[in-house]
Parts: C-alpha cells; sequence; structure tokens
C-alpha cells in the first residue's frame, strides 16, 4: 500500500447535479447486469458512453459470458471485484480477469473478442465502463492490457480510506493507465465509517460515482447503495468531498470531453453515420477483427 498521500486539498467540493437508479437488463448470451450509464447520458458525460454494474452469486446469471462480438471506435475497461473471466480477441490477445484486476481494451478500428466466466458458482460481481475515442484515434490499432490486484497502484489515507487507482492520478499516485486526450480518472475507494476523502477534479472534466456498498455524502446529499451520482461541473469547484457515516465502497469517475458528435450502433461508437455503415459492411465482409 502507498504510503505517498500528499496532495492538494480540495477548497470547494461539487455537488450533486442528479441521483441515477439504473436500468435492469440482459446483455451477451443472457447475462443479468443493471446498465447504469445509458445513452441518454453519454452527451453529459462525454467521454463516457455506458456504465454496467453486474453481480449475481447465481450462476445462471452470468454462466453464459458474452461469446465472440465486435467493437469499434472506443475502449472498454472492465474491473472485476469477484470472480473469473477469460477474454480472447481477434488480435491474438488473451487474459484472465479475476478478483480485482482489470483488463483495458482499446477497440480502434476494431475487434472482434468473447468474455466467457471461468467458474460454475459463487459470485461474479464488477463493472464494465465504455470510454469514447477521439475522432483522431478510433482507426488506431487495437490494444489490450490484464493488470492482476496486486499490479493495480493503491493507496491508505490518514482517515484510513482505501483507494485502488486504475486510472489518472490520486493523492499522488499515478494510476494503471494514462489517456493524453480524455485523462480518464478511475478510483475505487473503499471508506470505513466515519470517513471522509477528497479528491482534485478539473473544473471542466465530467464525474460521477455509483454506491455498490453502503452510502455516502457529499455536501449534505446522500447518495445510496446502487446509485450513480452526477456530479455537477462549476468553475469554483476544484474537487469532491466524500463523506461515509458507515463502511462505504465506491467507484470515482472522471474525464475531459471529446466534445465530437457521438453515432452509436451497438458495439460501434463512430461521429458520423457514414463511418458506422462502413463498420457494418466491414464486420459483414469480415474485415473488422483482421490483424495488422
Amino acid at each position: 500500500m502507498n504510503a505517498n498521500t500528499s496532495t492538494q486539498p480540495v477548497t470547494a467540493s461539487r455537488v450533486v447535479e442528479h441521483l441515477i437508479a439504473g436500468q435492469p437488463t440482459s446483455d451477451g448470451a443472457g447475462v443479468k447486469l443493471t446498465r447504469v450509464l445509458t445513452q441518454n447520458l453519454q452527451r453529459r458525460l462525454d467521454p463516457f458512453l455506458m456504465l454496467d454494474a453486474f453481480g449475481s452469486d447465481k450462476a445462471d446469471d452470468y454462466i453464459a459470458g458474452f461469446p465472440d462480438h465486435p467493437h469499434r471506435g472506443f475502449e472498454t475497461v472492465t474491473y472485476m471485484i469477484a470472480g473469473r473471466m477469460l477474454h480472447r480477441d481477434s488480435a491474438g490477445h488473451e487474459g484472465l480477469l479475476q478478483n480485482g484486476g482489470v483488463q483495458w481494451m482499446t477497440a480502434g478500428r476494431g475487434v472482434i473478442h468473447s468474455e466467457i466466466p471461468q467458474q460454475e458458482e459463487g459470485v461474479m460481481e464488477g463493472f464494465q465502463l465504455w470510454l469514447n475515442l477521439h475522432s483522431s484515434e478510433k482507426m488506431n490499432a487495437p490494444w489490450y492490457r490484464d493488470f492482476q490486484s496486486e499490479q493495480l497502484p493503491k493507496l491508505r489515507t490518514p482517515e484510513g480510506v482505501d483507494v485502488t487507482v486504475i486510472a489518472g492520478v490520486s493523492h499522488g499516485v499515478q494510476g494503471a493507465v494514462t489517456r493524453e486526450i480524455t485523462q480518464p480518472l478511475y478510483l475505487d475507494v473503499h471508506m470505513p465509517s466515519g470517513s471522509r476523502f477528497e479528491q482534485t477534479l478539473p473544473a471542466d472534466h465530467n464525474a460521477f460515482l455509483y454506491v455498490y456498498r453502503g452510502e455516502v455524502r457529499i455536501a449534505g446529499q446522500a447518495v445510496p447503495v446502487q446509485r450513480m451520482a452526477i456530479l455537477a461541473n462549476a468553475a469554483q469547484a476544484d474537487g469532491v468531498v466524500i463523506e461515509a457515516s458507515a463502511d462505504a465502497r465506491l467507484i470515482l469517475v472522471s474525464g475531459r470531453p471529446l466534445n465530437e458528435p457521438i453515432v452509436q450502433y451497438g458495439p460501434f461508437v463512430m461521429n458520423t453515420q457514414q463511418e458506422i455503415y462502413q463498420a457494418l459492411a466491414d464486420f459483414r465482409d469480415g474485415r473488422l477483427g483482421e490483424r495488422a
């Protein structure tokens, strides 16, 4: 655990603009999940396109997994709190995602991949976040990296808050992944009862958090379990202050908006309708997952 927790204090916290309850749905071959960041929030939470939360101890809810399917034009970040999932893709990457690990995949110009559970019982829980790519990067070569739990930078604040830094920087600790254009911050924050956590955020970045255990408060507003809080953008706010009256766990996510057109058709996210037609044609003709 990294003890380097020096950081600039937050002088003015963002407030909660809106609380979101996710929509129960299923995806892949019938995996049950909750879609928290839906398509109608893509402009508000640019550069983030989607957040799915999944968690079940019933094998029938997840066992079929996600057989081969395509992506183009964005990145997927899968954070596995509990469970084991095998990734394989058309670029030749393979990796086992397991307890506390992260899989970061840049689909770029196109990849076909599968995510199949490697367990027949027990809990499978985690998140998948979709992060958009700038128009200049959408047709880049696919990229993939697995991070096991022990490879992810971690810190503990003086108040005993444990933070896993998946992306970005928190309290002087550099995360596992950086992106120059979207500048994502992705933290998993475990707060003991009575603790307080401060995180600086650029005023022009869009930000949200999702509570998956317990309840927290931001500027007096309660954020209950299984709710996403969209954090208001305000020029005078330089971060967010989170307080926990009981043990709580949450993910905190922010990024610099791209301010570009978003055209989505299922697993393809581009800037124009013509680019979507091209993605569909490439997939139909077997070109989408070709290796360079």
